[in-house]
């Protein structure tokens, strides 16, 4: 199948195949006579996997990573295991830090007036370093 096949099959549009392709994410692809990218069932099956990594917030290297050792079959699944440990917290801090934000600001938007006058607690925190 061509690039534009490939992109509805798996979701991903033609670009990001390519950018995917250049950066090592995904093995090239084939080349039509004519020189055109063709696609099998298995790279759109790999971009799919691709884009539900990125779905569950992987890095391109992890991705890579990730792709490499689903495509070999002798791999450990610890080292998945331990890769997605290592991702689940992170995930677990970003989401922590973003919760302490949100409580920060509901606290600064309970105190902050809303009205016409011009103090504006909301505004006082920003600016303070």
């Amino acid at each position: 199948m061509n690039i534009g096949q490939a992109a509805k099959m798996s979701g991903i549009n033609a670009k990001l195949i390519r950018h995917y392709e250049s950066v090592g994410i995904i093995p090239k692809a084939s080349r039509s006579e004519a020189g055109y990218r063709t696609y099998s069932e298995t790279d759109v099956n790999i971009l799919s996997f691709v884009k539900r990594s990125r779905n569950m917030g992987f890095s391109m290297k992890e991705i890579k990573k990730l792709v490499g050792l689903w495509r070999n079959k002798t791999r450990a699944s610890s080292e998945v295991k331990s890769l997605a440990t290592k991702h689940i917290d992170e995930m677990e801090k970003k989401i922590a830090e973003l919760q302490g934000m949100v409580k920060s600001l509901k606290h600064l938007a309970k105190c902050c007036h809303g009205d016409q006058r011009p103090d504006c607690p909301i505004l006082d925190d920003l600016a303070s370093q």
